[in-house]
Parts: C-alpha cells; sequence; structure tokens
C-alpha cells in the first residue's frame, strides 16, 4: 500500500477532504494543465467570467509551470493562491481541475499525473495550455478581449 493510500487501498483525493491533505497531496492535485494560469475577464454586467489565451507573465509555456512559484504574489499580486475555501468559492476553475473535481465529489481524469503515473499525460491529452497561449507582457488590458477562447472552460473528448 502506497503512502497516497488508505486501508481500502483508495486513493487519498477519494478519502481526504481538501482541508485534511498534507501540503504534499494538496499540491500533487494540481496537474500541471495551466489552465488556471490564463487570464480571465469578468463582465460588470452580469459578472460572467470568459477565458482569454493570455498566459500570466510568471507561466512557463513549455512546462506549464510557475516560473516563481514560491515567490509569484510578489510578482503577480493577484494571483489567486488555491486553499480549500478559495476552491470551494471561486467559480472559474476549469471542470478539468482536479481540486474542483474533489470539492465535487468526483475521480479525477486519467490523464492526471496521480492516476497515469505520468506528468507528460495532461500534455499529451491536449488538456494543458501548452502551445495555446500568448503572452500577457506588453499587452494592453483592452487587447484581451481579442483574445476571448472557449477551450479553457470544456472538457476534452
Amino acid at each position: 500500500m502506497s503512502a497516497d493510500e488508505n486501508a481500502g487501498g483508495l486513493p487519498f483525493w477519494k478519502t481526504t477532504t481538501l482541508e485534511d491533505m498534507s501540503s504534499a497531496q494538496w499540491e500533487s492535485l494540481c496537474d500541471g494543465c495551466a489552465r488556471c494560469c490564463l487570464n480571465k475577464l469578468e463582465d460588470w454586467d452580469s459578472g460572467a467570467i470568459v477565458w482569454t489565451d493570455v498566459a500570466c507573465t510568471l507561466l512557463d509555456g513549455t512546462s506549464c509551470r510557475c516560473r516563481d512559484y514560491p515567490n509569484r504574489a510578489q510578482t503577480v499580486p493577484d494571483c489567486i493562491q488555491l486553499t480549500p475555501e478559495e476552491v470551494r468559492t471561486l467559480t472559474w476553475l476549469p471542470p478539468t481541475c482536479a481540486y474542483r473535481l474533489v470539492r465535487e465529489g468526483a475521480d479525477l481524469y486519467w490523464w492526471h499525473p496521480l492516476v497515469s503515473g505520468d506528468p507528460a499525460t495532461v500534455h499529451e491529452a491536449g488538456i494543458s495550455v501548452r502551445g495555446r497561449t500568448v503572452p500577457e507582457d506588453g499587452m494592453a488590458l483592452e487587447d484581451y478581449e481579442q483574445h476571448v477562447v472557449s477551450w479553457p472552460a470544456e472538457v476534452p473528448a
């Protein structure tokens, strides 16, 4: 039995609440898709959120990881550090997000590294943002509207 399984042989994400996860378990839930690192726009009237393909300045578009994860809030003050409380209230988490899936009592997809055992499957399955973004650096905020996309809010077939 691995450290990530309980006595019943179930993986930790099926038996442990978000609040009760260890730091290592919490961090391992991130599949590395980087969809949450895309800029989103909110309609001021309706509150509706739309996704863009504009990537955070700290996103490494190849690895789909933050270039300075430990210090990201100093560089990007509006970066949201996911916590169990945030996960329970954020409406824009992608439908494929493991934090959201665990919150909803759903299982992880086959391509999640915790299921597949391979961090590359998130890219191979077309879930990650790899090769699908433009950098925010130097882009005017009013130009973000030209980069609205729907794919981050979709579950690929």
